[in-house]
């Protein structure tokens, strides 16, 4: 499981850590680190150069010390100092001692020297930063980006909110962030996550409980362990029944997907209710159809409602009503009553988008959007419901709090109509299987991120294509 701390958890480490070291001694762990990782970049470092982008605090002096580590290796390092009466001493030091050079940030060879740079090292701000880049940093920033140069973020990109993802002005665009000691959410959430590039954690021997962790990120064995296995006891009951009230004369493709997903998703049972039984039987004849209503159609584990629905609420009360699990998608979001959710006793699923997410929240999409973090804990804390927030990171929140999942297995090709009603069906399968709502949504998310991209390969995919990749990357992670 891959875990990230908020600022506040990790200082708090710092501090425990650096009581029991040598004055300066984390600074140069760090230091270390992130000098080895730009050498890997670099590939050579003798006659490579290099501009460091030095701010007035720790962040500056992390950089000012990998600087001349690189120097000391015969890299041309010049140092571009953004409140040069305030630079780390003990940094700029150690840099002119190995070699490199300094210079004024407003200095008219400022923009030169990292225009000619083979890698640009951004050192402006440190995790505590809050709001954008000030003109005098934007301006080398934007200089950096347009160099052709490699850009590494020391920690994290300059100018974006560790916390929370947000990005409230210029922040420089890393094409790789190097991390010290532990991941920062700002660094797995849009529309921060955007700006910091591939990332590199540098284990600096911070202690870090996982109790204590603000998001979480499934991994291969993280997601292989939670998968639902059949044993030599089991029946299509025992695997899990889901049932899918979706689709309508307009949507009939919707119930088609969403079937779809679930028929991949581990259920041993696909249960069908809704008025595109045609249309499904045509394209999976092994589902279970009903004309309904829902409280009719037989004995479920879960129910998913929702996918292209449209405006019939026919079969909502009857689903809200049961006592399984229920994920409401598209449609049901809208058709739902907040305290008609609240009030169930069974675990109930939400997941929606931004936009749907900004109505049920009240507010603007772009605030969802900029404010992710935010807006998918404060669904969850409302309607009393896990949250799957779908979108270029997708997070899941539970409604009793802990720490965020935050999906890594997402690709941009997933942008396409019908993908939605896939993860939907693949969800409840999983939730049919008796998976917790986090779980389900977790690792549902995982599985249709995986099977988008090896569907994708690079080109334009169908939902169709989606669905269909489901059981080769089931397969991959279960190292079948």
């Amino acid at each position: 499981m891959r875990t990230a701390y908020d600022v506040e958890t990790i200082r708090a480490a710092e501090r425990a850590l650096m009581a029991r070291l040598p004055d300066g001694a984390l600074m140069q762990r760090a230091a270390a680190g992130l000098a080895a990782a730009c050498a890997d970049l670099l590939g050579k470092v003798y006659g490579a150069r290099v501009a460091l982008l030095a701010g007035s605090g720790d962040n500056g002096g992390d950089a000012l010390y990998a600087g001349a580590r690189l120097a000391r290796r015969g890299a041309g390092v010049t140092a571009l100092l953004l409140s040069p009466e305030r630079a780390h001493a003990g940094g700029l030091a150690a840099l002119r001692a190995a070699g490199g050079s300094v210079l004024d940030g407003e200095s008219g060879a400022a923009v030169d020297a990292v225009s000619r740079a083979d890698l640009v090292m951004d050192g402006i701000v440190g995790i505590g930063g809050k709001g954008g880049l000030r003109p005098r940093a934007a301006r080398l920033a934007a200089a950096a980006t347009e160099s052709g140069g490699t850009v590494v973020a020391v920690d994290l990109p300059s100018g974006v909110d560790a916390d929370t993802g947000e990005v409230r002005g210029e922040a420089v665009r890393a094409d790789v962030t190097v991390t010290f000691g532990a991941y920062k959410p700002g660094l797995l959430v849009d529309p921060a996550h955007a700006y910091a590039g591939a990332l590199r954690l540098v284990d600096i021997g911070l202690e870090l409980p996982a109790k204590e962790a603000e998001l979480e990120a499934l991994q291969y064995d993280d997601t292989a362990r939670l998968l639902p296995r059949p044993t030599g006891e089991s029946d299509k009951y025992r695997r899990g029944v889901v049932g899918i009230v979706a689709g309508s004369a307009r949507y009939p493709g919707a119930a088609v997907l969403a079937v779809a997903g679930a028929l991949h998703g581990g259920a041993g049972a696909v249960r069908y209710v809704g008025p595109a039984a045609d249309a499904v039987l045509a394209r999976f004849p092994e589902t279970l159809v009903s004309a309904g209503p829902p409280a009719k159609a037989g004995r479920v584990q879960a129910w998913v409602i929702g996918p292209g629905l449209g405006d019939d609420t026919a079969g909502l009360s009857d689903v809200l009503a049961s006592d399984v699990p229920v994920l409401i998608d598209a449609d049901g979001l809208r058709l739902a009553d907040a305290a008609t959710v609240r009030a169930r006793t069974a675990p109930t699923l939400l997941t929606p988008h931004a936009g749907e997410a900004a109505a049920l929240l009240g507010s603007a999409r772009d605030q969802v959007e900029e404010q992710r973090l935010f807006s998918v804990r404060e669904l969850a804390a409302r309607y009393g419901a896990t949250v799957l927030l779908k979108g270029s990171t997708t997070l899941i929140a539970s409604p009793e709090g802990g720490p965020v999942r935050v999906n890594p297995t997402g690709t941009p090709w997933l942008a396409t109509a019908g993908s939605g009603d896939v993860l939907s069906g693949l969800t409840g399968s999983l939730l049919s299987a008796g998976l917790h709502p986090a779980e389900a949504a977790s690792v549902g998310a995982y599985l249709h991120g995986l099977a988008a991209r090896h569907a994708a390969q690079g080109a334009p995919v169908s939902a169709q294509d989606v669905a269909s990749a489901v059981p080769v990357v089931w397969r991959d992670v279960m190292g079948a």
